[in-house]
């Protein structure tokens, strides 16, 4: 990702992260993929009603699939409003979801969602990370430099 796609995630007004797939998994390459939305779904996503955690991707038919994706239903939706929680299809390139799916029949790897945005034209955009999981050692070390962080940062803000 160059400096110019950073600055796109940094100046939109909805950003939505899983913080627990970064916390499980280790992340070895990252893909931004549109996603189909019908109805009311990209209001609720404006309004920041959403949530990543507990979702993943998988590959079906050639085509890419988050399952488990919150989206809550529109406040002011009519009888037409959305199911929250549906399979909702990703947009990438046929040689990106190829190489998704070869790297993903290797033991140990999963795609995972990451980041839920809004681009500068108004769409919505996920991205998407091939992951590999963690061990438990490799958690607790995480949690370690965490906290070794905040203490440094205590420390220097008190001096």
């Amino acid at each position: 990702m160059n400096k110019e796609q950073q600055e796109i995630r940094k100046k939109s007004p909805v950003q939505i992260r899983n913080k627990k797939a970064s916390f499980e998994y280790y992340f070895v390459d990252t893909y931004t993929a549109g996603i189909v939305l019908t109805g009311t779904e990209i209001k609720s996503i404006r309004n920041g009603k959403a949530s990543l955690v507990d979702s993943f991707c998988f590959i079906n038919n050639g085509e890419i699939w988050v399952k488990g994706m919150n989206i809550s239903p529109y406040f002011y939706g009519s009888y037409a409003n959305h199911v929250a929680k549906r399979d909702r299809k990703l947009l990438l390139n046929k040689r990106e979801i190829r190489r998704l799916m070869e790297d993903t029949k290797a033991v140990g790897f999963t795609i995972v969602p990451v980041l839920l945005f809004i681009d500068e034209k108004g769409r919505a955009k996920l991205d998407i990370a091939l992951a590999r999981g963690k061990k438990e050692y490799d958690k607790r070390q995480t949690l370690k430099e965490k906290e070794d962080r905040r203490e440094m940062d205590r420390a220097i803000k008190h001096f």
